[in-house]
C-alpha cells in the first residue's frame, strides 16, 4: 500500500508541477484564450506521453495489464484530440507560422521536431485502427517505432521551446517520458533474453 501511495503521488506531482506552472506562466499573462487553450492542450499532450507507457505495461498500482492497456487506448485519443487543439490552436492564432512548420520549412527547429511527433502520433493511431489485419509482430515493431518517435520529437519539441512551461518542471517531464518509454520498448526484449538465460 505504501509503495502504490508513493508511485501514484510521484506520478502525480510529475503531473500537475509543469500544469500547475504553465497555466500560472506570465507568457499567457496577455494571451488570447485560443492560444492560452492550444499552449495547455500541448502540455497535457506531453503529459500523456509520460502516463502512457506507464498503463500500457501495467506499471501502475490497481492498473492490472488488461485493464491497463484499455486505459491507453483512451488515452491514445485523448493524446490525438489534445494535439489536434493544440494546432488547431495555434493555426487560428497565427496561420502563416504553422503553414510553415506543416510545409517544414520554419526557422525555427522546434517546430520541425513538433511536426514529425505529430505526423508519427497519427500514423500510431491509423495503425493502432487496422492491428486486426497486421500480424502480432508487425503491428509490435510498427507501434513501438512510431511511439518511440513520437516521444522523442515531442521532447525535443517541448525543451527547444521557451514559453510557458518552467524549464525545470518541463526537464523533469521530459525525462521521466523518455525514461519510461525505453523502459517499455525495452521490457519484452529483456523478458525474452531471461527466458532464454533460464532455458539455457
Amino acid at each position: 500500500m505504501a509503495r502504490a501511495l508513493l508511485i501514484w503521488t510521484g506520478l502525480a506531482v510529475a503531473l500537475f508541477w509543469p500544469l500547475a506552472s504553465a497555466a500560472t506562466s506570465e507568457y499567457l499573462a496577455w494571451r488570447d484564450p485560443i492560444y492560452i487553450t492550444a499552449g495547455l492542450a500541448g502540455v497535457v499532450a506531453l503529459c500523456l506521453l509520460l502516463v502512457q507507457p506507464l498503463v500500457a505495461r501495467g506499471w501502475l498500482p490497481g492498473l492490472h495489464l488488461w485493464y491497463g492497456r484499455r486505459v491507453h487506448r483512451v488515452l491514445g485519443v485523448l493524446l490525438v484530440a489534445a494535439v489536434v487543439l493544440h494546432v488547431a490552436g495555434l493555426w487560428i492564432t497565427s496561420p502563416p507560422d504553422v503553414i510553415d512548420a506543416l510545409l517544414l520549412r520554419s526557422p525555427t527547429p522546434f517546430s520541425l521536431w513538433g511536426v514529425g511527433a505529430m505526423w508519427a502520433l497519427f500514423s500510431a493511431a491509423l495503425l493502432s485502427m487496422l492491428r486486426l489485419r497486421l500480424s502480432p509482430r508487425a503491428w509490435r515493431v510498427g507501434h513501438t517505432s512510431l511511439v518511440s518517435i513520437v516521444v522523442l520529437g515531442g521532447v525535443l519539441h517541448a525543451m527547444l521551446i521557451e514559453g510557458t512551461m518552467d524549464m525545470t518542471s518541463k526537464a523533469v517531464l521530459c525525462g521521466l517520458a523518455m525514461a519510461a518509454t525505453v523502459a517499455a520498448v525495452a521490457a519484452p526484449w529483456l523478458h525474452a533474453i531471461r527466458q532464454l538465460l533460464k532455458k539455457g
